[in-house]
């Protein structure tokens, strides 16, 4: 392997998940509610994945909520060791998640919309673990707020790793033909993707593999 992390997200059920982690990925994304996007699944899958995933996968609970109180009780049903912070929340809520959570690893996406994600993420990163780069519109009428499958503007993503001194993961459109081509442009402590290894809505072993072996290569 690289040494860069894999994440795949939008696991629906427990043989996803088996499927993700006999693959190699380091880490999986379990959706929940959103305004859009796909992948959604209810909570109570979220915690039947979560009980039997192996111990060294990290499980990333991708949340929309912006209250503290709502992501904590969220957290506690469903056991997730990673808070996916999908839009942007008041920085006093950080400090309310680490006091409640104190092993619950946080992770703030940023939707790379323009250069001004660089000013975004160099404020947001002394709170969390790592910053996860996407392609979302999180100002749409329905807001976007992850699973677009659209790649966003790269250097502008090399340029905010090369300056934020948490680990970043780079999403957003990622596929077995683009991601060699996405590490070596900006370098992420990992990957994530949802529809880039996926056929008619499920994971494809063919298409993992795929890019199981890209990110090996890179």
């Amino acid at each position: 392997m690289s040494g860069v992390r894999v994440k795949i997200c939008c696991i629906t059920d427990e043989d996803e998940a088996a499927l993700a982690v006999r693959s190699g990925a380091a880490a999986l994304g379990l959706v929940s509610k959103m305004p859009s996007g796909p992948g959604v699944i209810d909570e109570r899958t979220i915690a039947g994945i979560v009980r039997q995933v192996p111990p060294g996968v990290a499980t990333f609970l991708l949340t929309a909520e912006r209250e503290a109180a709502a992501m904590i009780d969220q957290q506690r049903r469903c056991r997730a060791n990673v808070l996916q912070l999908v839009d942007r929340v008041d920085p006093a809520v950080y400090e309310r998640l680490r006091r409640a959570m104190p092993g619950v690893a946080l992770v703030q996406v940023v939707h790379v919309v323009d250069a001004s994600a660089i000013d975004e993420a160099l404020q947001l990163a002394e709170h969390v673990d790592a910053i996860l780069l996407d392609s979302g519109a999180p100002a749409a009428a329905i807001p976007e707020l992850g699973g677009t499958g659209r790649v966003h503007d790269w250097r502008v993503s090399a340029a905010l790793r090369s300056r934020v001194s948490k680990p970043v993961y780079l999403a957003g459109g990622l596929r077995p033909d683009n991601v060699v081509a996405g590490i070596r442009a900006v370098r992420p402590f990992g990957v994530d993707l949802c529809s880039g290894v996926r056929s008619a809505g499920r994971l494809d072993p063919q298409k993992l593999q795929s890019f199981m072996d890209a990110v090996a290569a890179a």
